[in-house]
């Protein structure tokens, strides 16, 4: 039986709701009185007849507070559309500003009107704008600062030639440019017009200006709300959860990641951990704990979602967690791809299916490889400091990729039962690197006490190919003497699409679908991951995506994206961290959306 308050949550804000239609004018309205303040031609066209009714204005002054509202109200639109609260604040503050502007310099009493009426509509319904505010950080001032100043800068070369007819001389760009440098800053700039237009200019380009100073002063003295991290006492718990259910996932122990938040059940015998990135509450896996007390937990992750008006959405879960997940909330499933689990006892390098993965193996090795699979905790603090620094350094990106099956951490001491396998290989006539003779990496997290799921692949670029396949078959051959029964390779995104869609008989439909996912392998290595993944002869177990509403899932995906550090919208770094000479592009980091994976032939 789902809750009536469940069902509340789940429902959302419906399309004609108030936030909803608040939103969309204010887009709207923002939309017409930046056109007001900015293009002559406008203010004599038909469509100006709905500025005149709409708050803003457009007098030679009022230009300039017609500009500045409806930049106000693009910036507040989404906001309102999620119930955010400070939003509301902020247009119930901006709609009388318009109503003043509209009858003190336009004489327009039907505008002013308007703009009463939608803020008498904003406080008649203030109970709807409840939502709490995202986790934020003081950089969103620098990235406010650069972004509206580019902003400006553009919208203020605009404003600067929307007067062809008023300019006098010729001015360059150069000097349109400077112009509008020096209006941003309140000052005159080397382009004149005739009449009254310069002072219109003037009034705009300082508008924009102050508008850029005043958002990147709020954003950096307002109170900071710094993205969730893990604390001492919740890893702990997490790990006592784990210690008792942890087999029965093979991505719980990544849910101790922690730049993760997490809320637990009333009764505390299960937990969801997750990540918010662009408005969507991100869980991955399925509930830590319990099975008799996930629907707690998940009620506590749908509440977090609605008091914050964060869309809810669960990467990678079972098919057990889906059915749970789905069953509790009424929320959907879509199976998303297939995970390979291969056990131990059935692994065997011999037969024709294996013969590939046997060659190469078997030519690496003499080639003078050797590998050593181990418990983190039986590795020397020498090691795992190599380990750690050609793990860092063999990473090929700045950003650290991964999120439903990544741990982001090596070596820690809290982490003693991972299992790390490298392979070595001395250089000949020449001294000990950084990494001693260490070539390849891969990392293992528990998977309850009886398997391992594989974390991440890194290699160095100048060992010979195949150090994905020697690691992986050395792990599974060493696992009988760690009490390791079952392995987690990877996920595979669409497996089963790709699979099917390549056999005799696929219909149009599957096929097209099938070379659309190969396409897209140029860059998110779909097929080879799958393929790579099949080479070892595994058992395929299916992973879903849930999600509330159809039309949700772009915005999911990329967030998901964002996340998994596909997409990566921080800011540049100032100074990029150099690289070792010998630093080539990483082989491998499994996660949940596939990473770079190097997947050659012998």
């Amino acid at each position: 039986m789902v809750p009536d308050r469940v069902r509340r949550v789940l429902r959302g804000p419906r399309p004609e709701s108030v936030p909803a239609l608040v939103g969309t004018a204010a887009t709207l309205v923002g939309l017409i009185d930046i056109a007001a303040g900015v293009f002559p031609r406008f203010r004599h066209s038909r469509m100006h007849s709905l500025a005149e009714v709409l708050p803003g204005a457009t007098g030679p002054f009022a230009a300039a507070l017609s500009l500045s509202v409806g930049v106000l109200l693009l910036l507040l639109a989404h906001g309102l559309k999620r119930h955010k609260r400070r939003a509301w604040r902020a247009a119930a503050v901006l709609l009388p500003v318009g109503a003043v502007g509209q009858f003190v310099y336009r004489h327009s009493v039907i505008g002013a009107l308007v703009s009463l009426a939608l803020l008498a509509l904003l406080l008649r319904h203030r109970s709807e704008f409840a939502a709490l505010p995202d986790p934020r950080s003081r950089w969103k001032a620098l990235a406010n600062f650069i972004l509206m100043g580019a902003g400006s800068l553009g919208l203020g070369l605009v404003i600067v030639s929307a007067h062809p007819g008023k300019v006098v001389g010729s001015p360059s760009l150069t000097d349109r440019l400077e112009h509008v440098l020096y209006g941003l800053f309140g000052f005159e700039g080397p382009v004149d017009y005739v009449g009254r237009v310069s002072w219109t200019v003037g009034y705009s380009l300082g508008a924009l200006g102050l508008l850029t100073a005043v958002t990147t002063i709020y954003l950096a003295f307002r109170p900071e709300h710094p993205a969730a991290r893990l604390t001492e006492d919740d890893e702990g718990r997490l790990r006592d959860l784990l210690t008792r259910h942890g087999g029965r996932d093979s991505l719980g122990h990544f849910a101790l990641r922690r730049d993760k938040a997490v809320v637990f059940s009333p009764s505390g015998k299960a937990a969801v951990t997750y990540r918010v990135v662009s408005g969507v509450m991100l869980a991955s896996g399925d509930p830590i704990g319990d099975v008799e007390a996930w629907p707690g937990a998940i009620e506590r992750f749908m509440d977090e979602a609605k008091a914050h008006s964060w869309t809810p959405a669960v990467m990678g879960c079972s098919e057990t967690g889906g059915e749970v997940w789905t069953r509790e909330t009424g929320l959907d499933a879509l199976e998303l791809g297939d995970e390979a689990v291969v056990d131990v006892a059935d692994f065997s390098l011999t037969g024709r299916a294996m013969r590939n993965v046997r060659q190469m193996v078997k030519r690496i090795e003499r080639n003078g490889y050797e590998t050593r699979v181990r418990r983190a905790r039986d590795l020397s603090d020498l090691e795992l400091e190599q380990i750690r620094r050609a793990a860092a350094d063999w990473r090929g990106t700045d950003t650290e990729r991964g999120f439903s099956m990544a741990l982001g951490r090596i070596g820690d001491p809290s982490d003693g039962d991972a299992v790390i396998a490298t392979a070595h290989k001395a250089d000949e006539g020449s001294e000990t690197g950084p990494y001693g003779d260490v070539k390849a990496i891969i990392h293992f997290v528990p998977w309850g006490t009886d398997g391992m799921s594989l974390e991440l692949m890194r290699r160095d670029r100048a060992a010979d190919p195949g150090m994905n396949e020697l690691l992986i078959v050395a792990a599974l051959q060493a696992s009988p003497g760690l009490k390791i029964e079952r392995v987690s390779l990877n996920f595979a995104m669409f497996r089963s699409a790709l699979a099917r869609g390549e056999k005799i008989g696929a219909g149009p439909v599957l096929r097209m679908w099938r070379g659309l996912l190969v396409f897209l392998s140029r860059w998110f290595q779909i097929e080879s991951l799958y393929k790579f993944n099949a080479k070892f002869q595994p058992r395929w177990e299916p992973r879903f995506v849930v999600f509330r509403k159809t039309r949700d899932l772009p915005r999911i995906g990329l967030a998901a994206m964002q996340a998994e550090g596909f997409v990566n919208v921080a800011l540049p770094r100032l100074f990029p961290r150099r690289r070792p000479a010998r630093q080539q592009r990483p082989c491998a980091h499994m996660t949940i959306h596939t990473a770079e994976h190097e997947i050659r032939a012998a």
